[in-house]
């Protein structure tokens, strides 16, 4: 079972899609210190994406974080995922809910600060902000840039994690842009060592978060 922090506590999430060997990946990137992670994938059929599922949830237990499917909040259920996340064009968060129950975590996508007031009023644990930069995770998808996290530090009412171009040398401005929860795809999935590269994201994290906590207020 995933362990009891809740999902403002968390502060890197891990969003891959299927690979073939999703097992170890999945599990040296927890070992690194991811504490949260989705799988998505837009490719495999309803039933393989679930045996997949199923493999992920078992990995991410075992381990004590939470997992979370992307985009089908039926399948979430059918394999009894933490949870489910959705965009502003997917399944809204509200039918999540309704199928996922009071329990389950559900994530909503924001890329506009339109999108974001609009989320308040949504049945949503956490929002994420982004794409900073533009990624080919969703292409033709402008970047927003480090002022919508500012926005988003200002405005959001619910935990947030940034999106987009998050890497070790990235982490710092994002942290005095107001971030302090991150999405990684690229940097995790492309990585030969991902047990390294998720340890060093972790303490990128760590050392600017407290940092800012430290750090005088004007």
């Amino acid at each position: 079972m995933a362990d009891r922090l809740t999902i403002g506590d968390r502060r890197l999430y891990l969003c891959t899609a299927d690979r073939p060997d999703l097992e170890q990946f999945l599990a040296a990137c927890i070992e690194g210190g991811v504490d949260i992670v989705q799988l998505r994938d837009k490719v495999l059929d309803a039933r393989p994406l679930l045996v997949r599922a199923a493999l992920a949830r078992r990995v991410c237990h075992d381990h004590g974080v939470p997992f979370l499917l992307n985009d089908r909040p039926d399948l979430a259920l059918e394999v009894e995922a933490d949870g489910v996340h959705v965009g502003q064009d997917d399944a809204p968060p509200a039918l999540a809910r309704r199928l996922l129950g009071p329990d389950a975590i559900v994530g909503f996508s924001t890329h506009a600060p339109a999108e974001l007031d609009g989320a308040a009023v949504e049945p949503a644990d956490y929002l994420s902000a982004g794409p900073v930069s533009p990624t080919p995770t969703k292409p033709g998808r402008p970047g927003t840039g480090l002022d919508y996290l500012t926005y988003a530090s200002q405005r959001a009412t619910k935990p947030w994690f940034v999106t987009g171009g998050v890497t070790p040398g990235t982490i710092p401005d994002m942290v005095v842009a107001g971030a302090r929860r991150f999405v990684v795809v690229r940097y995790l999935t492309e990585s030969d060592d991902p047990r390294r590269a998720a340890r060093a994201l972790r303490d990128a994290v760590d050392a600017s978060v407290n940092d800012r906590a430290d750090a005088p207020r004007p």
